[in-house]
């Protein structure tokens, strides 16, 4: 034996002995998780008829007959687009399942008037689904995990930048399931074991034969993490889990390509693979569609806050006579503007802030490097209060309404940060700075100064209507948690 290989190339038993007990992988889970979450979803659609049924007389034979066929519909759209089979990321489940059950609300209040029927109040049913669908099928995900009988277990294979950047982001999304047991590198391993977050997680060698080794781990599921060059190195074994494997994931090395949104070209009897990038802020209509969500979510925020602006007004008045100013922000195209905030620090903040960059070295090489301080003696008490819950950001809703920012986008910076962002400030300077952003919901303050260029980059790039939503309500979890703000 030699490296965690025996004579015939197969990877050691007791190399893999640290990967813990064999993976249990069954036709049954796999028929309990589909069955599962069918039940869910038909309770969803259930509970939502009962709710319905309390405001509209839902019992013609023509009503329960609409239900039906729609319900059918649900079955075979769900199906269609794998949703009982293959595993998706949280807010990918939960876009599909909005888009589905909108879908069947149009059609049920369309469909009475094109086949000349009175209209049906079946259409009240889906609306509802909208919210009874999605969480009692992820209660069902939950119910299932706490029982055993949803977590996935699974390898990697690779033990570059790459598989740890897929670890990672499988572990984030719970929903997933897949219970990262550890990883298989195709040559040897760099290292015994990967450290992610408190744990470590074991290497070990794939070996000559790939199949025996996985059929000592149990069969687990596998995921391919491809390296920037390493297609080559990988071909062997996809040819050799391919015959075992119906199914195998694979994540190539694509970071920095914007991924939302692209489709895969595929050519008959040619090994060729075609993805087809967009850019969807240089599209006019996605543009407008984004200024329309930015006007009206602005202008209904405006009002529903109205109490908390007056509020907020009174209680910075009473630490100086100025409650909003507005600092010089670089906006879409360069253009410079005024962006709003409540005020949160004394009167004589620049004087305050030159004598502390004079006098504290620590202070300065902080400034110089993050354009701002974690421990700033210019803020007022309640201006502690404003930052950490975010509130000094309100007024910034008038700037939005102005057409200056959008409601999400980049970080607002000042003209000497641009510098800092290189060839991607043309990326940055694609769209209108956010109120909120990516920055903000991947931990605000408590990243460094690239990986916050790095996420506003990667906003612009793989820019969606429906990624706006999404942040808009992390955003909403990461004020009330007060998580990296100061």
């Amino acid at each position: 034996m030699k490296d965690g290989l025996n004579a015939t190339g197969e990877a050691a038993p007791n190399a893999l002995e640290c990967f813990g007990e064999p993976a249990r992988k069954s036709k049954y889970s796999r028929g309990v998780q589909a069955l599962g979450l069918m039940l869910a979803e038909g309770a969803g659609v259930g509970l939502a008829l009962a709710v319905a049924s309390q405001f509209v007389p839902i019992g013609r034979l023509y009503d329960l007959s609409l239900l039906a066929l729609s319900a059918g519909v649900f079955l075979f759209l769900q199906l269609k687009k794998s949703h009982y089979t293959k595993r998706k990321p949280f807010w990918d489940q939960l876009y599909g399942l909005l888009e589905t059950c909108l879908l069947l609300a149009l059609l049920t209040a369309a469909v009475p008037t094109f086949v000349g029927k009175s209209s049906s109040s079946i259409w009240l049913v889906w609306a509802i689904a909208l919210v009874t669908v999605p969480v009692l099928r992820f209660g069902a995900v939950a119910v299932m995990s706490v029982l055993g009988v949803w977590q996935r277990p699974t390898v990697i294979v690779g033990d570059g930048a790459n598989a740890v950047e897929t670890a990672k982001a499988l572990m984030q999304d719970k929903t997933l399931g897949y219970e990262v047991i550890g990883f298989l590198a195709a040559g040897q391993p760099k290292a015994p074991r990967i450290e992610i977050g408190r744990r470590a997680y074991p290497v070990a060698p794939l070996g000559g034969n790939p199949e025996a080794t996985l059929k000592l781990l149990g069969y687990p599921h596998v995921i391919m993490a491809l390296e920037r060059g390493g297609l080559d190195r990988m071909k062997y074994y996809f040819d050799k889990l391919n015959l075992v494997y119906p199914r195998l994931s694979v994540v190539p090395a694509l970071r920095g390509i914007p991924l939302f949104g692209m489709d895969v070209d595929s050519f008959f009897s040619h090994e060729v693979m075609m993805l087809n990038v967009r850019n969807n802020l240089c599209r006019p209509t996605s543009r407008l569609m984004k200024r329309v969500f930015d006007i009206v979510g602005s202008a209904v925020l405006l009002i529903v806050l109205a109490p908390v602006f007056a509020v907020l007004w009174f209680l910075v008045r009473k630490t100086g006579k100025q409650v909003i100013f507005g600092h010089e922000r670089i906006g879409k195209n360069g253009k410079p503007f005024k962006c709003y905030k409540f005020r949160s620090m004394v009167m004589n903040a620049n004087e305050v802030l030159e004598e502390l960059l004079r006098n504290d070295p620590e202070a300065r090489e902080e400034w110089h490097r993050e354009f701002k301080l974690k421990n700033d003696p210019r803020i007022t008490q309640v201006g502690h209060f404003l930052r950490k819950t975010s509130l000094d950001e309100l007024p910034q809703l008038w700037n939005v309404l102005k057409g200056d920012m959008s409601l999400v986008g980049p970080r607002p910076v000042i003209s000497e940060e641009i510098e800092r962002y290189g060839e991607k400030s043309q990326h940055y300077l694609q769209a209108k700075p956010g109120m909120t952003g990516l920055w903000q919901v991947s931990g605000r303050n408590d990243i460094d100064y690239d990986s916050r260029v790095y996420l506003d980059t990667w906003y612009v790039k793989n820019w969606s209507l429906w990624s706006d939503i999404v942040i808009l309500l992390r955003t909403v979890r990461v004020v009330l948690g007060r998580n990296g703000a100061y």
